[in-house]
Formats: structure tokens, sequence, C-alpha cells
């Protein structure tokens, strides 16, 4: 028999809010039960951090637990550590990021820790999805989905090298049944910035909200997750704008022929 065969399932998760938050520890909870699972995380709330490194001071690493590690740094960071590290002779067989308290639809995916992470793990060569609950309620419920979903990659592997983007309504998992492949919607720009003072009179600025819904028509992350339908997007981490290079190389011929 295969010797990959008779290794036990290994599971590396990370988030954005923290070791401690209700999602990652719902997820660990529920994986356990059919793989053995290491948990390395921000100490604290992360959320926005994107793929930001720390490279001005060394990360400090605490283990609290059985295969639970805090790590005083970013998302990124983590799985960096992690992968680089911690895991480095004997790599994990899945990279789960979440379960993010909030959506992470449309153009959060720029922004997001929680992406980021599942990110840093494609990067290190290792499958990585995402997991965000639209809500703060039905984290069970979200960390079935992602069972089901790591079952299903057992049995029949995913099917392209891509980071999985997957948003979960915030519903009772029997509402849950219907999952949809999806591409990102997009947002308005974000609201004006909230100007206040603080108590010893000095300028203070806020972040507005995100925008609201620009592109969410059928077929889009927001569609879907106002179905109530579970939404996944295959995401690719290559920017470059491929039907550009054609133009842009015209118009620097151009310009060195005036």
């Amino acid at each position: 028999m295969d010797e990959k065969q008779n290794k036990p399932l290994r599971i590396l998760l990370s988030n954005d809010d923290g070791v401690f938050a209700e999602g990652i520890n719902a997820l660990a909870d529920e994986l356990r039960e059919i793989a053995q699972v290491i948990v390395v995380a921000p100490d604290r709330n992360r959320s926005g951090a994107s793929n930001s490194l720390t490279l001005e001071q060394p990360l400090r690493v605490n283990r609290i637990g059985d295969d639970v590690y805090s790590v005083q740094g970013t998302p990124t960071d983590c799985v960096h550590f992690a992968l680089n590290e911690l895991l480095k002779d004997d790599l994990p067989d899945l990279v789960l990021s979440g379960i993010n308290h909030g959506a992470n639809l449309g153009d959060d995916v720029l922004y997001s820790g929680t992406v980021a992470a599942a990110m840093e793990g494609h990067f290190l060569g290792v499958q990585s999805i995402a997991f965000s609950l639209v809500g703060k309620h039905h984290f069970s419920s979200a960390a079935k989905i992602a069972r089901q979903l790591v079952e299903q990659h057992l049995t029949s592997p995913i099917p392209t090298n891509r980071l999985l983007n997957v948003n979960i309504p915030d519903r009772p998992f029997e509402q849950l049944q219907q999952i949809e492949v999806t591409r990102l919607g997009a947002r308005h720009h974000a609201e004006n910035m909230i100007k206040q003072q603080d108590p010893r009179g000095h300028t203070i600025y806020w972040l507005g909200p995100p925008g609201k819904e620009q592109d969410a028509g059928m077929g889009t992350d927001f569609f879907a997750i106002e179905q109530d339908v579970v939404s996944i997007t295959p995401l690719q981490v290559d920017l470059t704008a491929h039907e550009s290079l054609r133009a842009m190389d015209d118009w620097l011929k151009d310009a060195s022929h005036e």
C-alpha cells in the first residue's frame, strides 16, 4: 500500500481574527475528527492585514496548547513560519484559513488577512482554502461546510492549482445544501473617512464603511450569498493584465518614434 495513504491527513489552520477567535476554534474542533490539525495564528486580531509581512522585528511564537501556536505577527507571517520552519520537514496536506468573522466578498479579498493567509500557503505549494462566515452566529455550520469540502478533496482532489475563497451564509447547516462556483463581484468606492478629535484635542481619522455593491449580478459571490448559497471563488495570484501587454508594447514603440 502507498505509504502516503497510511499517513493521517494533516491540516494547517490560520486566520486573521486571532488564535482565540470563535471561528478558527470551531473549524479546528470539526476537523480534528478527520485530521491532525495544527493551528498557527496571530496572537490578536489582525483583520485587514492583507499580505503584509513583519520585516523590521523578529517573530515571537508561543506554544499555547497541543499543536496550537500563537504568533506576534500577521496572518501571512503565521503561515510563512509554519511552512518554512515549524512544519518544513513534513508539510501539511492542506492550509485552511478562517473561519473569518464576516464576509470576504468581491474587492474584500485585496485587504483580507484571511485570504492572505491562504494565499501564502498557495505561494508555498500547498492547496489552500479561505473560509468566511457572512455573519457572526453559525460558525458550526461553516465548519461543517469546510469539512464537507475537505472530504470531497480527499475523494476527488480539487481540479485546479488555485486558491479557493469560500463564503458561507450565516444560516443553520440544514439550510446550506447548495454550493455554487462564483466570480468576484465588486463594490463602489469606500465611503468618506470619519474625522473626529481625541480627548486631548488631536485630530483623528477612521476609515469609512465599505462601499455598496456595484457588481452583484448573477454569477457573483454577492449574488450567491443573497440567495443563501455557499460561494466558492477560485482565485489566481498573477495580477498581470495579459490582454494589455500588446497595447502597452505598441504604446511604448509609438512614443519612441515621435
